[in-house]
């Protein structure tokens, strides 16, 4: 029988506007509804006997999670309520954000939306792979390396959805495997080395959510991490709390040229200029800028 847990949830905080922040919605094991506004993640915890299948919805206020199969114990959902609580952002505080907003009148959609809680996953270790995944590739092939990496590492649930696979998992296949099997490319070596550093301590990118270092010393402790540059670090950084950079890609870019530059390339010094009155909040201010379109 299908068991439902419930969050309650902040003032300025709306589900759809989070779930449907930015492309991880679209990357497994995260799959979204936009009909009926869903979004599904699959659950894994050392307290679960196997996987569970999560349905997070709206519902009278709060937020839902359905979980369908596998035996539960206490531990274990309150680890699936942390890990909801996470992935939603719900413990962010964007009220200084909110004020910068509402100093320009094309932004006071953001603070009167609620808008700005950018999804992630349950851990950091998943959205550095996933965000190394996006670097120098389409769109489409980005989705492609994470359902294999899903498919072809994860741990299945009883319905037979997968987890996102440990980096134990991912340590126990070699570099060849990710090319051959995931089609990883050059990422490939990157992805062994990776798992292999976070599985055995050498790296831990969970301690970057709660680490001391200024932005600048943790962005180049993360781009110490082969496959990780300005781009990709940057986009790390806004998943665990700071909004610093800008985490320029060619679709920032191209957006920006359409919205505020008639169409015409300018150098990234101009975009940083346009951004530059939000201060450390302006990484988020040029996601929500871009993207304001997408609830139209």
């Amino acid at each position: 029988m299908p068991k439902n847990l419930f969050l309650d949830t902040p003032e300025n905080f709306s589900f759809r506007r989070t779930i449907y922040s930015h492309g991880w919605c679209e990357l497994l094991p995260f799959e979204i509804d936009r009909t009926n506004w869903r979004l599904n993640y699959v659950f894994t915890d050392v307290n679960l006997t196997e996987p569970v299948a999560g349905e997070i919805s709206e519902a009278d206020g709060k937020i839902k999670i359905e979980i369908a199969g596998g035996k539960t114990n206490q531990k274990a959902e309150e680890k699936i309520l942390r890990d909801a609580r996470h992935i939603l952002r719900l413990d962010d505080d964007l009220r200084e954000f909110y004020k910068f907003t509402r100093t320009e009148k094309r932004l006071t959609w953001i603070h009167q939306t609620n808008a700005g809680r950018l999804l992630r996953s349950p851990t950091v270790f998943e959205d550095l792979v996933k965000t190394i995944c996006t670097t120098n590739c389409s769109w489409a092939l980005t989705k492609k390396m994470t359902a294999n990496l899903v498919e072809k590492l994860g741990e299945a649930a009883q319905d037979g959805k997968r987890t996102f696979p440990t980096a134990e998992r991912m340590a126990s296949v070699s570099a060849e495997f990710y090319r051959d099997e995931i089609r990883a490319g050059y990422r490939s070596a990157y992805f062994a080395e990776l798992a292999e550093k976070v599985a055995s301590g050498q790296i831990n990118p969970e301690s970057w959510l709660a680490s001391d270092l200024p932005t600048k010393e943790l962005k180049k402790e993360m781009k110490r991490i082969k496959g990780v540059g300005d781009y990709a670090a940057e986009n790390l950084l806004k998943l665990v709390g700071r909004y610093d950079g800008l985490a320029l890609d060619s679709w920032l870019r191209s957006q920006f040229y359409k919205k505020h530059n008639g169409e015409q390339f300018c150098a990234d010094t101009q975009i940083e200029e346009h951004y530059a009155k939000f201060g450390d909040w302006r990484g988020l201010a040029i996601w929500c800028d871009m993207t304001e379109k997408w609830f139209a």
